[in-house]
């Protein structure tokens, strides 16, 4: 087996133990378990559990902004609630138990590490993909809707582990239509 599929096996194997267990409920020999591979193959990747964090996490992002792009992309008229509904197929189908980002800030929360800085990127970068689409529409008020989604998508990812994805996603939907679709 090639070095770029063990790290790849690695890496999903991490981020679903991690995202199943939380990051201190997983321990680098059950990461080396489920990935099949030899301990030292791990430290020839990764120097430390939380360099694997890392790399989980940033592995994770892409992979949230590829999915989120791929459904918004192109669209001009309501990108705001492809967004949504893009974001609430994501919860559905990678992120049912919750935010893997939040659980790292809390985890991670002032240890000196890049971890934090990692997950809160995430969510700023959120916010400014907000900021970019509503200037793309020549919304006058592009800061305060950026933020509106940005809480909404939040919110239904804080739902979905109390009411589940489709319905976090429904309520999302229908707070989104109310913001771009204001009664007059």
């Amino acid at each position: 087996m090639n070095t770029p599929v063990k790290k790849a096996d690695l890496l999903n194997a991490a981020e679903r133990l991690f995202y199943e267990y939380g990051f201190r409920g997983v321990g680098l020999k059950q990461i080396i378990s489920e990935a099949n591979v030899a301990t030292m193959t791990l430290y020839n990747h990764f120097s430390s559990k939380e360099q694997l964090v890392e790399e989980v996490l940033k592995q994770r992002e892409e992979r949230y902004w590829s999915y989120l792009d791929a459904l918004v992309q192109g669209e001009d008229e309501t990108p705001f609630l492809f967004a949504v509904e893009a974001h609430g197929k994501w919860l559905a189908e990678e992120s049912y138990q919750g935010d893997m980002f939040l659980r790292a800030i809390e985890d991670y929360a002032g240890t000196n590490n890049d971890i934090e800085n990692i997950a809160r990127s995430h969510k700023a970068r959120l916010l400014r993909y907000f900021q970019t689409l509503a200037k793309r529409l020549g919304e006058d008020d592009h800061s305060d809707l950026a933020h509106y989604f940005t809480l909404l998508l939040e919110g239904a990812t804080s739902m979905t582990t109390l009411i589940g994805a489709e319905k976090a996603t429904e309520y999302a939907m229908a707070m989104a239509k109310r913001i771009v679709y204001p009664a007059s």
